[in-house]
C-alpha cells in the first residue's frame, strides 16, 4: 500500500467497539449542539402565537369595517365584537346588519391564549383598540409578554 496503511478495528474478545474517551467525545459534541439548537427552537411557538394573534386583529379589523360600511358605524364597547356575529340588542342598533355576521365561523376568534381578544369603541389609538395581552393575560409586558395592538399593527 503506497502510504496508505489499514486502520485497524479495537476488538475485545473478538468483538469491535469505541473506546470510553471516543463515547465521551460524541456525547460532548451533542450537548453543544443541542445546546446551541433547543433554544432557538423553543422560542418558535411563542413567536407563532404572536403571528397569529396579530393575522386574527387585523381579521377582526376588517370584519369591523366591514360591519361600519353597513351600519355607518362601528359597534360600541358595549356591543362588543359579539355584534360581528349576532345582531346587536344593546345601544345603537344596526341599521344593515349582514346576515350570517361579519366573521366566518360565526363566532368571535379567542386569542392563541384562549382568551377574549380587548375591544374599545372609541379607542384610545383611533376609531377602536383591539387588544390581545399576550401569554401573561396582563395589560403590558415586554418581550414574549408585550401585548399585540392593532395600532401597531403594519
Amino acid at each position: 500500500m503506497i502510504g496508505l496503511q489499514a486502520k485497524k478495528a479495537r476488538t475485545v474478545g473478538g468483538q469491535q467497539g469505541f473506546t470510553l474517551i471516543e463515547l465521551m467525545v460524541v456525547m460532548v459534541i451533542l450537548g453543544i449542539l443541542a445546546g446551541l439548537i433547543v433554544p432557538r427552537i423553543m422560542d418558535r411557538p411563542e413567536e407563532a402565537r404572536r403571528t397569529k394573534a396579530a393575522i386574527q386583529i387585523q381579521s377582526i379589523e376588517q370584519a369591523l369595517k366591514l360591519y361600519k360600511l353597513d351600519n355607518g358605524l362601528y359597534p360600541t364597547t358595549e356591543q362588543g365584537l359579539l355584534a360581528l356575529v349576532e345582531a346587536p340588542t344593546v345601544g345603537g342598533l344596526a341599521k344593515k346588519w349582514r346576515t350570517g355576521g361579519y366573521l366566518e365561523k360565526g363566532k368571535v376568534p379567542k386569542d392563541p391564549w384562549d382568551n377574549d381578544f380587548l375591544y374599545l369603541c372609541p379607542g384610545l389609538h383611533g376609531d377602536f383598540d383591539l387588544i390581545s395581552y399576550g401569554p401573561d393575560r396582563q395589560s403590558g409586558g415586554e418581550g414574549v409578554d408585550a401585548d399585540i395592538n392593532n395600532w401597531e399593527l403594519q
